[in-house]
């Protein structure tokens, strides 16, 4: 599947200006004409944003032009217009110009420049976005900004969170940035492939794009064979030359399975190894005490994990409410794992766990947020094993409405550990030894339950797009055995909607007790991706309203229109690449895709930073006793909410990269095969091509589609010829030759078998109508087809 582009309003690379300066190699800007007190224009606002990102809120833009009472209203107005069109986008508090940094972002230490100052660059770039715009980091003294404190001091390959600004010497970097804190100290490590050298030694090949060459003298190959997956540190960095390394350990082949994701968390600097202190405090952790716990042992909640699961951090039970105002309702509990009691505030364990902002999950391995000490043993709900959980009790009514809720914080005793396949087959009539006693007391008043909140859910209408997740199955040795799509059981819906439910109660009770969170927020789509695909799907005779106010079930219809028809796949790729990206923030705006006004992650502490969040906010609001939320942290939620939303994005690219990397070693030697696919994407230069029994794409360059001119064009998603009339669109099933492929970047290069079909009346229309301006591409003689991922 194609990534979803952004907007190139400002595209990478390009600076903004700094107001009435004039860079070195640039023409002097007009200052602003600012009338204070009077409403600037839309080209007023937008460049006072570009040159001022630390004041983009919407206060400090009316303060910034002393608007106040109606004018202050028309701002309002006029940034939600600019943030529709795809002009600005929100960030937290501010708001941004597309392609722009963010005010505060994580940063990579990557490089010098010439004079030896540190360069860094945004730690997640869209790869839509071209290079990732380089920042000139500003050292402090170590007294600090003030002369008070001591100012965080970073080096060569820390990870950093910083406070951007645009830069004033238009000779160098777009932006300079203030630390505001060291996230991770890398000292300077890197990973690469060991080539040997004639006459000892060798040099090291990187595997990051960013990356550069390095020199190992034969004093420091630490035993590396040609070919091995090397980390190495610099040993040595002079002015000129290339830099000199010393090899710190060796992973192993570049082919195991072991080096593949190695890759990846190297790549994107996810902490994979505990250090002793927190190692120390998790082995030391002793069983939580009942002081301020309701004793729940005999409340029999089970588990509903997958099969291969080493925790286990809810449970759940549900009964038909006793109560004689609730005909018809029923009662869901939901326990979770009071990971809070363990991890407290600014400790070693609490440290890390925000470092890694979550668990990350390979196809061989997981790189948990807490030691398993923890993860594994004192926080997962074993069977027959007293542990300590947060609770919601939660009553519906026989509509599926939730009519109240109340959180205890409880020492439970799981009743069983089940599979999602073992209880789906008691349901269906094909109980176990060990579900059998359990089907009348406990599953079926579970499955009943969900049928009620069903009713809910059916009401509420979330967006219901249902793409499949293909999980890769590996051999004894690492390596891909086959790619499957696991059947999407009742029993994982049932699971899913009571935590959705338990993540409501939890946003909900925080917000009547006025304490601070961090909610889960999903924007809806901006006015530029709804014509994006209101365009599309005009070509397909399916409408989509005009307007601002659009929901999720606007989005549900197009979806019901499309099914049982050949745009089925094709629809629900646009409709999903129209959707923004759910994040962390502490200021709520809802969750669109969800369909709710109030939601806060609150389900999975051993996994999620956020959750723990939610925890110690229940726990200190409620009086629940030890282990609250401090005023350190409230304060702090900003930050903390940028840093897990940078973190959950970089470990989605972790994960994904390292499956493609797995499935292009994997058919690294089936080149010149045949394989089945489908039309992922269009873009100016080529087709994506996903091949959907391994789960992968990979691109056919617009240079071997033929000698045909081909145009693109983006409302109806093709690419087609003018002469011939011929072409691809979206969504066409297709036969593809693999050409190439590339196991360290995990790309996959393919040539066209399929002749293009005839395009419809209305891309043929659009050629004649000479429209080329909104893209077009012609096979260039001698063009070398481009290699790896676009």
């Amino acid at each position: 599947m194609s990534r979803i582009p952004r907007e190139r309003t400002n595209p990478a690379g390009k600076r903004p200006g700094k107001i009435g300066r004039a860079g070195k190699d640039a023409p002097a800007v007009e200052p602003l004409n600012i009338v204070h007190g009077a409403l600037p224009s839309r080209e007023v606002i937008l460049r006072f944003i570009a040159d001022h990102p630390q004041k983009a809120s919407k206060r400090e833009l009316a303060k910034a032009f002393g608007l106040k009472g109606d004018n202050r209203v028309e701002l309002k107005h006029m940034l939600q217009e600019l943030e529709q069109e795809g002009m600005l986008q929100k960030n937290r508090k501010s708001l941004i110009r597309p392609g722009a940094l963010p005010p505060v972002t994580v940063l990579d230490i990557t490089t010098r420049d010439k004079d030896g100052d540190l360069i860094g660059r945004p730690a997640e770039w869209p790869e839509d976005q071209g290079v990732a715009p380089a920042v000139a980091i500003r050292q402090q003294s170590p007294a600090g900004r003030q002369g008070k404190g001591k100012a965080p001091v970073a080096g060569l390959g820390d990870r950093i969170l910083a406070k951007i600004f645009p830069a004033v010497d238009r000779g160098g970097p777009a932006y300079t940035a203030r630390i505001i804190k060291v996230i991770d100290r890398r000292r300077g490590a890197s990973m690469g492939v060991f080539r040997t050298a004639p006459g000892g030694g060798g040099r090291l090949l990187p595997i990051e794009r960013r990356g550069e060459e390095m020199v190992i003298d034969p004093e420091f190959t630490g035993g590396a064979a040609d070919g091995d997956l090397v980390e190495v540190e610099i040993a040595r960095l002079g002015r000129f030359g290339l830099p000199r390394a010393k090899v710190l350990s060796v992973v192993g082949s570049v082919g195991s399975e072991k080096a593949i994701s190695m890759i990846a968390i190297h790549a994107h600097g996810i902490p994979h190894v505990f250090p002793p202190a927190v190692i120390a405090e998790a082995e030391a952790a002793k069983s939580a005490s009942m002081s301020h716990r309701e004793d729940w042992r005999d409340v029999p909640l089970i588990t509903i994990d997958p099969a291969d699961a080493k925790d286990h951090d809810d449970a759940v039970y549900a009964e038909l409410d006793p109560s004689p105002d609730n005909p018809g309702g029923v009662v869901v509990t939901v326990a979770i794992a009071d990971v809070s009691w363990y991890v407290r505030p600014n400790s070693p364990l609490d440290r890390e766990a925000l470092k890694r902002g979550n668990s990350v999950y390979f196809p061989d391995r997981v790189v948990p947020m807490l030691p398993e000490r923890i993860s594994n043993d004192l926080c997962s709900l074993k069977e027959g094993v007293d542990r300590p959980a947060l609770a919601v009790r939660m009553s519906f009514s026989g509509e599926g409405r939730k009519i109240g809720h109340i959180f205890h914080r409880i020492m439970m005793k799981s009743a069983a550990k089940l599979s999602y396949q073992q209880a789906q087959a008691a349901i269906d009539g094909k109980p176990d030894d060990q579900t059998g006693p359990m089907l009348e007391p406990i599953l079926k008043p579970l499955w009943h339950a969900y049928e009620v909140m069903k009713r809910g859910r059916d009401r509420r209408q979330p967006l219901e797009l249902d793409m499949p997740e293909r999980k890769i199955l590996l051999k004894s040795d690492g390596t891909v055995d086959r790619v499957v799509v696991p059947p999407r059981l009742d029993a994982h819906k049932l699971i899913e909607e009571m935590m959705i439910q338990a993540n409501v109660c939890a946003a909900e009770t925080l917000e009547k007790k006025r304490q601070p969170l961090i909610y889960r927020i999903h924007d809806g789509p901006t006015l530029a991706k709804q014509e994006i695909l209101r365009e599309f799907l005009a070509t397909l005779g399916i409408s989509l309203a005009k307007g601002g106010n659009m929901r999720a079930n606007n989005f549900n219809g197009i979806l019901a229109k499309a099914d049982g028809t050949p745009h089925q796949t094709m629809v629900s790729e646009m409709v999903l690449r129209s959707q923004s990206q759910a994040i962390y923030g502490p200021e709520n705006i809802g969750h669109f895709g969800l369909n709710l006004m109030k939601y806060a992650h609150f389900t999975s502490p051993i996994r999620r930073y956020a959750d723990l969040i939610v925890h110690r906010a229940l726990v200190g609001s409620l009086s629940f006793g030890e282990g609250g939320i401090t005023p350190d942290e409230e304060a702090a939620l900003d930050d903390i909410a940028a840093e897990i939303s940078t973190f959950e994005r970089r470990a989605m690219a972790a994960e994904r990269e390292t499956v493609d990397r797995l499935i292009a070693h994997h058919l690294s030697g089936r080149v010149g095969e045949e394989f089945a696919g489908r039309v992922s994407g269009v873009t100016k230069s080529g087709l994506f091509v996903s091949l959907p029994d391994y789960g992968a794409d990979g691109f056919v360059p617009i240079s071997t589609l033929g000698s045909d001119y081909f145009i693109y064009d983006e409302a109806h998603q093709a690419l087609s010829g003018e002469r011939t009339g011929l072409g691809y669109r979206l969504g066409d099933s297709v036969t593809v030759k693999l050409a190439e492929a590339i196991p360290l970047a995990g790309a996959l290069r393919f040539e066209m078998i399929s002749e293009g079909r005839e395009m419809p009346a209305a891309v043929r229309s659009f050629h004649k109508a000479g429209r080329r301006d909104r893209g077009q591409v012609r096979k260039k003689p001698g063009t070398r087809p481009p290699r790896g991922r676009h």
